[in-house]
């Protein structure tokens, strides 16, 4: 008897260029019925600016894009039920250059005894965003009433209505903001910190640590929970290495957009392969002795393989990681829709929380 093979076909545009993320079979069903109706379900529009555009250029561009994204997270968040029985308040602290920086201070109404602590670094491409919006929020406050005193930072950003304060402006506002937190530990009401953040957050989030180790103060931070991270910092000179990069372009994100978002945040490129800036180019060196991670990713991410490869460069080198792999959403999805997706929302809070609670667990 014989039989025939049938070769698979390679997943998402990898397969078919004409593939979108409304017509992916991988798609979850629920985060497409909020997408769709925005007109998020196909190939993400092109027009973002090239390599030649100049500088003051580049920041209107990411000004008018920053716009957009906060309209479109402003409607994820309508309709999303508010945790109860947290109490938040605003604190400001000294900047490294003179600068204020606003925190949001989220915890438990009802908090007995010292809690983990987490420093939430909002995204945007460390270039665009604010803690202030209404995603962010809601997130500190679910995290918060999961049992944790949460601490999101409002640091300078590369562009946008909190620009432009290019690379290290806000890594720099974000350590000051970490080593506040670890100073005011008692006052706070907390025990170990963990940094977490989302896509530039994540960056960010890596970067700390990197930079902690480098300075000789890492044992403020206890681990680090970093979602969608974005660390290229050369994204078409990594297509090669990276087959989300083409498997899921213009799924939401398109990688057009990468290259002048990382120009704004490191104007010239003079920082590429600075690991606090671009962590995927830490080497052996910067990563040894790192304090325990999770990386998660998402399956229709364009930036879905630069966080595994991070994860596998720390297991690579004695750093305790895990590594997730969130199906069927897309860019940062799992914080995205609270309404449409709620298991898949509070999956994300526990799993955050519980990274928390174990390393508070194995300290004691």
């Amino acid at each position: 008897m014989t039989g025939t093979t049938t070769t698979p076909v390679p997943p998402g545009r990898l397969g078919d260029p004409d593939r979108s993320l409304g017509t992916d079979p991988r798609a979850d069903p629920r985060m497409m019925a909020v997408l769709g109706p925005l007109g998020l379900g196909d190939q993400a529009a092109g027009g973002a600016p090239g390599p030649d555009t100049p500088l003051e250029e580049l920041r209107d561009f990411v000004t008018a894009t920053e716009v957009g994204f906060e309209g479109l997270f402003t409607v994820l968040a309508e309709g999303a039920p508010r945790a109860q029985g947290v109490v938040s308040e605003e604190r400001t602290i000294d900047g490294p250059d003179g600068n204020a920086i606003t925190l949001y201070v989220v915890r438990p109404a009802d908090a007995d005894g010292p809690l983990p602590g987490l420093l939430q670094i909002h995204g945007g491409g460390m270039v665009m965003l604010s803690g202030s919006g209404p995603v962010y929020r809601n997130w500190r406050e679910e995290l918060a009433a999961a049992g944790t005193v949460v601490v999101g930072v409002e640091y300078r950003n590369g562009g946008g209505v909190h620009g432009p304060h290019p690379f290290p402006a806000g890594l720099n506002d974000c350590a000051a903001a970490l080593r506040w937190v670890g100073e005011n530990r008692a006052e706070l009401g907390i025990t170990d910190i963990v940094v977490t953040g989302d896509s530039g957050g994540g960056n960010i989030a890596l970067a700390l640590a990197l930079k902690a180790r480098r300075e000789g103060w890492l044992d403020v931070i206890a681990g680090v929970y970093a979602q969608s991270p974005y660390i290229v910092g050369d994204w078409e000179g990594a297509v090669g290495e990276l087959a989300s990069l083409t498997e899921n372009d213009r799924y939401w994100l398109n990688r057009e957009l990468f290259t002048p978002l990382a120009e704004v945040y490191d104007p010239g490129a003079a920082n590429r392969d600075e690991p606090t800036c671009w962590p995927y180019r830490a080497t052996g060196a910067d990563l040894a002795g790192l304090p325990p991670h999770v990386i998660v990713v998402n399956e229709l991410d364009p930036l879905r393989d630069e966080g595994l490869a991070y994860h596998r460069r720390l297991l690579a080198h004695g750093v305790r990681s895990v590594g997730k792999v969130n199906l069927g959403l897309c860019h940062v999805g799992e914080i995205l829709f609270r309404a449409a997706m709620p298991d898949v929302y509070l999956d994300a809070v526990r799993a955050v929380t519980g990274f928390a609670r174990g390393l508070q667990d194995e300290a004691r």
